[in-house]
This record gives C-alpha cells, sequence and structure tokens, in this order.
C-alpha cells in the first residue's frame, strides 16, 4: 500500500465537512446550532446534504457531533449500539421518554455505550465548541433514528418535515413531501410503554468508562472497554480497546479485522513496508485487514487511542449476561 492510498483512509480532523441540517431538530430552538460528521459510513443522517468521507463500511460506522455549548441533541433511540466518547468539552448525556430517567456527566476521553432501545439525548454543557465522536452498530446503522414524539411535533413548528420515507423535508425552503410519501408517524402510548427508562446507577455503572480508569489499566496491555470481556459487557457487532504507549505491541502486527484507530491524545506513527503517516488528535485511520503495520507514539507525553475492530457477533440490541 502507497502513502497515497493509506491516506484516503485517514480522515483528518481538521478536514471533517459538517452538516448543519443532518436531523429533523435542526431548525429548533436550542438544537439549531449543531454540526454532524459521518466519517465512516453514512451513518443515520435524514439530509441528503451529509458529506460521507469514506463510505465503506467495516461492519460499523463512526461519526461525529460538534456543538457549541448549551446546544443539545434532542431525544431519539436507535435499533443497535451507539457509543460516544468525548473528545473536546464536557457534556452531559441523559435518557427516558422525556429525558428525566436518568443522566451522566462525560469529561475528555470518557466514554458511553448507551444501552440500546431507550430514548437518549445530549448538550454540551462546556464554555467552548465541542466534539463527541461515535460509533453507531451495523453497515446500515440500524435503519435510521427513531424520535420521540415531541421531537417531530416542535421540528414541524420550525418547518421540518420527516418523511416515512426517512427523509427530511425543508418547508422554509418551498420543499414538501413527494406524491406517496405520508410524514413519519408518530409513536403511540403502547409503543412509548415499550421503551425503557433504566435506573441513574446502573446505566453508569454498566456502561460508561472513565478515561483515567482505562489510562490505567492500559499501562501494560492494551485495555479492553467494549466486548464479552469488556469493562463495558456487550457484543454489538464489535469491539472497542484503549491503548497507550505502554500497550503497545512491541514489533510489526497484523489483524483478520477491519481496525479503525481513533486518537485522543498525543501524535502516533502507523508504519507499514509501504510508507509511514502521523496521527493526530481527532484523527481517524481504517487499517485494512491483512496489513502488517507498526504503532508508536510520535512523541514523549500523554498518548492514547481508541481502537474499533469489527466481529462476526450481529450488530442487535444491547447484549447483557
Amino acid at each position: 500500500m502507497t502513502p497515497e492510498e493509506m491516506e484516503t483512509r485517514i480522515v483528518r480532523y481538521g478536514d471533517l465537512k459538517p452538516c448543519r441540517t443532518a436531523f429533523i431538530d435542526a431548525h429548533t430552538p436550542g438544537s439549531d446550532h449543531k454540526e454532524n460528521f459521518t466519517i465512516i459510513g453514512g451513518g443515520v443522517s435524514e439530509s441528503p446534504d451529509q458529506h460521507v468521507h469514506i463510505k465503506d463500511t467495516p461492519g460499523f460506522n463512526i461519526g461525529a457531533a460538534g456543538q457549541p455549548p448549551k446546544c443539545r441533541n434532542s431525544l431519539h433511540s436507535h435499533r443497535t449500539a451507539e457509543v460516544f466518547y468525548v473528545l473536546k468539552g464536557r457534556w452531559r448525556f441523559f435518557w427516558g421518554r422525556w429525558g428525566t430517567a436518568g443522566e451522566v456527566v462525560l469529561e475528555e476521553g470518557d466514554i458511553f455505550n448507551i444501552p440500546t432501545g431507550i430514548f437518549r439525548g445530549f448538550e454540551n454543557i462546556g464554555t467552548d465548541y465541542g466534539m463527541i465522536m461515535a460509533i453507531l452498530g451495523g453497515d446500515d446503522a440500524g435503519g435510521g433514528v427513531i424520535w420521540a414524539p415531541q421531537v417531530i411535533e416542535d421540528a414541524k413548528d420550525h418547518g421540518l418535515v420527516l418523511g416515512e420515507n426517512g427523509v427530511l423535508y425543508d418547508t422554509k425552503k418551498g420543499q414538501t413531501l413527494p406524491a406517496g410519501v405520508c410524514p413519519m408517524p408518530l409513536l403511540s402510548d403502547a409503543e412509548l410503554s415499550a421503551f425503557p427508562e433504566p435506573e441513574n446507577d446502573k446505566v453508569v455503572r454498566d456502561y460508561v468508562a472513565r478515561y483515567w480508569d482505562m489510562m490505567a489499566l492500559a499501562a501494560k496491555r492494551p485495555c479492553q472497554v467494549i466486548g464479552e470481556t469488556g469493562l463495558l459487557k456487550d457484543r454489538p457487532g464489535f469491539e472497542v480497546e484503549f491503548l497507550t504507549r505502554g500497550s503497545l505491541p512491541e514489533n510489526a502486527y497484523k489483524l483478520s479485522a477491519h481496525e479503525i484507530l481513533m486518537v485522543m491524545r498525543g501524535h502516533w506513527k502507523l508504519g507499514w513496508a509501504g510508507g509511514e503517516k502521523t496521527l493526530a488528535p481527532g484523527d481517524t485511520c481504517a487499517v485494512p485487514p491483512g496489513l502488517e503495520h507498526t504503532l508508536v507514539p510520535a512523541m514523549s507525553g500523554e498518548a492514547s487511542l481508541f481502537r474499533v475492530m469489527n466481529t462476526a457477533d450481529k450488530a442487535g440490541p444491547t447484549w447483557t449476561n
């Protein structure tokens, strides 16, 4: 593989292209300044304007959300995994039918494997623009987003209508639903009753891992964060590991799985027989299966990254033992 070919498999943080109309709440006050990014795979964007950096998926999707202070993402649910880690800022995640069942605050480097089948939302509670990176289960990311009814109703009041085909139409731009396409129906009370509202302590205990805990656990070997034996025991169709300078293989290695490197802190050198690339915080690199390579920090100081690998497990609801 040439350096030029490898560069096509790297999405640089500084090259990310945002979409400001990706979801139904794009015009709703309080949510109208967020930016969404699709890094690997199409994600769950409802807008044809969303730019996709790498279209081929390794069994899961990689995306990101950027928001200024006090901006929030509205209550929604997914049928497959939605995992976030905080790259920049301080974020509050909340869940439940009205967003009042529980909440947790995440700092930089913390990771949250949000249980499938619950309504969830999040907001930037920091003092500057924040960024969270996302891993979504499945090649098609579970078939889209399920919105809480009040989100759809609020969006309609501000000019955005979601069709039953999963596409957004902006009435402020004169767009209307195509012939034969009805608006996305609201969930009934019976359907809403099927969405659980887990207790706060259980969610924080079983689905959240803290950055400095992972740093300590990865001092000598990779820390499995999400997996059957991970800190957050789950089998959503992928595994997540956390690596520091002390947990890296001493020699060149190769994997049979797709290996997605997502840099948290520090600069890293990725080397292979055809060349070398440097990865910076916020960069995402898709290392192809079977490529023998080395991975080392490029300089002294704090260095950490998340490594995501596809598995044979079905991308479905959160697994519990």
